[in-house]
């Protein structure tokens, strides 16, 4: 007779089981509460020795491999090994962000004379779209052709009217590509159904250019093409103020390249011990004449160690600049341990609350309108 495993693994197997059914049959989805079944699963696009992974749960980047300056692969996003463990995790690790992303202060906004409550999730605001923004659903893959010269993944995910408390349906759609040399572009695009509603799409990944378990990224090298930055009124709640202030002379201003980490050492001690880290929207400049919709220069980043570098170009106004002050002890990929300081996150987007001031670019789509919304990520390594 085979022996039955031991009870406390029984036991733990269960609770897994239970944990990852209920996040899934929890899932606000329109199809799924229509009776249809959607499955997740894990997807690959492969260029030569530059791969990337993708699942339909919240149309996650899990990895990005590629070489290094001796020819050595590494998977240069943060993340974790399993879908079920991006179900029940919580730092949005390679997730597609919305309906709005970023903080919208009180939960609240009002739109053609009418006041809309959100789901809190940050205090009193709402953040990433609320408890279960579109990084918390189920999407469905509509195409993927995972290899060739232009290998590509679209999903899409259809949001309901009055969920996480946001008016009128939307049709949201986002597609992978790679292209050659070491190119990686997201394009999102969302088409307003039946009501004006706030949109702000991002995307959400975590990186380190010197691999996703190597430590903090205190020793890369970071610009940033904005000459201002929203200030917020308490760094706790890092709700916009509604201005725009000058980067010059501020710990700030990355217009030339510079060392994060002295660059940060140098925000912590004006911080008087109450700023954690970056988490800070940038205004991203635009060049005289050019149109506000037109792709340009976001940021750059270098790895000495691995002789790594990235290049982001987008679309959007702003920048969220984020240092990962609140990872601590979050077990990711192959057994790492991210800590504070572990990657920086670079989430091209509107301005945050800017539904709360009319001074920012506006978000509001209308019925029959489309966000978009490119990036395009260029690697290179020497």
């Amino acid at each position: 007779m085979a022996r039955a495993p031991p009870l406390h693994r029984l036991s733990a197997l269960l609770a897994l089981c239970l944990a990852v059914a209920v996040c899934f049959s929890g899932v606000e989805n329109a199809a799924a509460a229509a009776g249809s079944r959607k499955m997740v699963g894990v997807h690959e696009l492969r260029m030569g020795d530059f791969s990337i992974k993708v699942t339909n749960w919240g149309a996650t980047l899990m990895s990005v491999i590629l070489p290094d300056s001796k020819g050595n692969l590494g998977d240069v996003v943060l993340g974790y090994d399993t879908v079920a463990e991006y179900v029940n995790g919580s730092a949005y690790f390679g997730g597609l962000i919305g309906r709005v992303a970023n903080r919208i202060a009180g939960a609240r906004f009002v739109l053609d004379g009418k006041a809309y409550r959100l789901y809190r999730n940050d205090g009193n605001n709402s953040l990433h779209g609320g408890h279960r923004g579109f990084s918390k659903v189920i999407w469905t893959v509509k195409e993927h052709v995972g290899g060739g010269d232009s290998p590509y993944i679209t999903l899409y995910y259809h949001s309901f009217d009055g969920e996480q408390g946001f008016p009128g349906a939307l049709d949201v759609y986002v597609t992978y590509q790679l292209s050659s040399p070491y190119g990686l572009s997201v394009r999102m695009n969302a088409t307003a159904q039946s009501k004006a509603t706030p949109v702000n799409l991002a995307h959400h990944a975590y990186w380190n250019l010197g691999g996703h378990g190597s430590g903090p990224v205190l020793g890369e090298t970071v610009q940033l093409f904005a000459s201002r930055y929203t200030p917020v009124a308490d760094v706790a709640t890092l709700i916009p103020t509604g201005a725009l202030a000058p980067v010059a002379g501020t710990p700030y201003d990355f217009r030339a390249p510079a060392p994060l980490g002295a660059r940060l050492a140098d925000l912590l001690r004006r911080g008087g011990g109450v700023i954690a880290g970056y988490d800070t929207n940038y205004a991203v400049d635009v060049d005289d004449g050019a149109a506000l919709t037109a792709l340009r220069p976001v940021a750059r980043v270098w790895d000495g160690a691995t002789g790594r570098a990235m290049e982001l170009w987008a679309d959007q106004p702003g920048v969220q600049f984020y240092t990962s002050n609140g990872l601590g002890g979050v077990r990711g990929k192959g057994g790492s341990v991210y800590g504070r300081y572990g990657a920086l996150c670079l989430e091209t987007q509107g301005f945050p609350d800017a539904v709360n001031h009319p001074s920012f670019p506006s978000q509001i789509v209308r019925p029959g309108q489309v966000y978009k919304h490119d990036m395009v990520f260029k690697f290179s390594f020497a």
